[in-house]
């Protein structure tokens, strides 16, 4: 195939069949991919800002929580110092070395509302489902909607919205609950999982969504 310098334009996939809309399906999960400090604090070495995608982050988390909707949460993290669990990955993220078990760098941001029922799962490579058992919970749980926020956009959220349409499972990335270390790597990510994987959209038209599938408020008892 030959690449193309010019006519990419924001019609030039729509035109030729591109960036069709998966939209929403009937029982939705949230997946939070990869916030934990080793990540958000830019003091790290694979750190960068996450302040305003971590307030829509936990607007979905609290919306979420209003409902049965199942939740899950992933880091990165790995048992060997000699990062033996990373595999060849190490070779390209010398950072890697700083996502130990058991270190400040692979736990949760705090600032996230997290609940006691929300599932974290351990993972090795960028992709949520690679080496975990996410599919096959989302699967027993039925669900056909994955809505996607966290951390890379260009790197792990991709790659998990990637594989959510492979296995079946419409992946709903946040826009704006979505961050990057490179401004250019995060909209192209975002042009890359709407025009071939899934849909984009602002977190206001997920929470319009997740309102219509909200539980009706207990009735009020008379006084």
């Amino acid at each position: 195939m030959t690449a193309q310098s010019s006519g990419s334009g924001p019609h030039y996939f729509r035109d030729r069949g591109f960036a069709g809309r998966m939209g929403y399906g009937q029982r939705p999960a949230l997946l939070v991919v990869d916030v934990m400090n080793g990540f958000t604090d830019p003091t790290m070495p694979l750190g960068a800002s996450a302040d305003s995608q971590i307030a829509q982050i936990n607007r979905l988390l609290d919306a979420a929580h209003r409902t049965d909707m199942p939740v899950f949460l992933t880091a990165i993290q790995y048992d060997h110092p000699s990062l033996a669990d990373a595999g060849l990955w190490s070779r390209k993220i010398e950072g890697l070395s700083s996502l130990i078990a058991n270190t400040k760098a692979v736990e949760q941001d705090a600032r996230l509302h997290i609940h006691a029922s929300d599932a974290i799962l351990i993972k090795k490579y960028a992709s949520s489902f690679f080496g975990t058992d996410l599919s096959s919970r989302l699967s027993f749980m039925q669900v056909d909607t994955l809505i996607i926020c966290g951390m890379t956009t260009s790197g792990c959220v991709r790659a998990s919205a990637v594989d959510a349409c492979q296995y079946g499972f419409r992946p709903i990335v946040a826009t704006d609950a979505v961050a990057d270390r490179s401004a250019a790597a995060h909209a192209q990510a975002l042009i890359d999982v709407e025009t071939k994987y899934g849909d984009t959209v602002p977190t206001d038209d997920i929470l319009e969504y997740l309102a219509t599938i909200l539980p009706d408020p207990p009735p009020t008892t008379p006084q």
